[in-house]
C-alpha cells in the first residue's frame, strides 16, 4: 500500500500537535512547517517511525527572506525521500533573521555535514553541535555570507563593464 499524506499528518500532528503545521502539497512533494525548536525531533521520527521511513536526505536549503518580519527571515528546507514507497516529504522551519541557529542533523544523517556548511557559509546559519561548521566554498577569510540578499551582486567599483552592453540602462540612440 502506497504511502498516504493524511498519513504522514496524522503521525505528526498526533506527536507533535501545533509544532507542525501548513500541510500541503507543493509541485507534487507533501509539504509542512516545523518549529525550529522541533525540527530535530520531527526529522528524527520521520526516519526512525517503521511506516514512514524517511531514511534518506536529498536536500537541505536555505533561503533569506529579507522582507518578513525578523522571526521569519531565514528559512531551511529540507527534503527526505522514502525509497521504499518513492515519497518525498519536505520540511521547512524559520529562523530568526538576528541569530539565524537551528541543530544540527548530522547524527541523523551523515550527508548533511556538507550540506550544512554550506548553508551556514552562504547564508550564516549556525548549526549547533555540527562537528566542524566551517567555510566550505569561499574564502576563510570573508566575514559576509553572499546569498543573502544585503550582499551586493557586483562590485560598484568595477570599470570594465559597460552597463549599456547588459541590458541593465537603455541606450539613448
Amino acid at each position: 500500500m502506497a504511502l498516504e499524506n493524511t498519513l504522514i499528518q496524522e503521525k505528526l500532528t498526533q506527536k507533535f500537535g501545533n509544532s507542525v503545521t501548513n500541510f500541503a502539497t507543493m509541485r507534487d512533494i507533501f509539504t509542512l512547517e516545523v518549529n525550529k525548536d522541533k525540527v530535530h525531533e520531527v526529522i528524527q521520527f520521520l526516519k526512525d517511525d517503521e511506516e514512514l521511513n524517511f531514511h534518506f536526505l536529498t536536500d537541505l536549503a536555505g533561503i533569506h527572506y529579507p522582507d518578513n518580519n525578523v522571526d521569519e527571515q531565514f528559512a531551511l528546507t529540507y527534503q527526505l525521500h522514502n525509497w521504499i514507497e518513492n515519497t518525498r516529504i519536505r520540511i521547512k522551519t524559520f529562523l530568526n533573521g538576528e541569530n539565524p541557529e537551528v541543530q544540527t542533523i548530522t547524527d541523523l544523517f551523515l550527508c548533511s555535514n556538507w550540506m550544512e556548511r554550506e548553508a551556514w557559509d552562504f547564508y550564516g546559519i549556525k548549526f549547533t553541535g555540527h562537528p566542524q561548521l566551517k567555510r566550505i566554498l569561499n574564502m576563510d577569510e570573508m566575514v559576509s555570507h553572499p546569498m543573502r540578499k544585503e550582499f551586493p551582486m557586483e562590485d560598484g567599483g568595477r570599470t570594465d563593464k559597460d552597463d549599456r552592453f547588459f541590458g541593465r540602462t537603455p541606450v539613448n540612440c
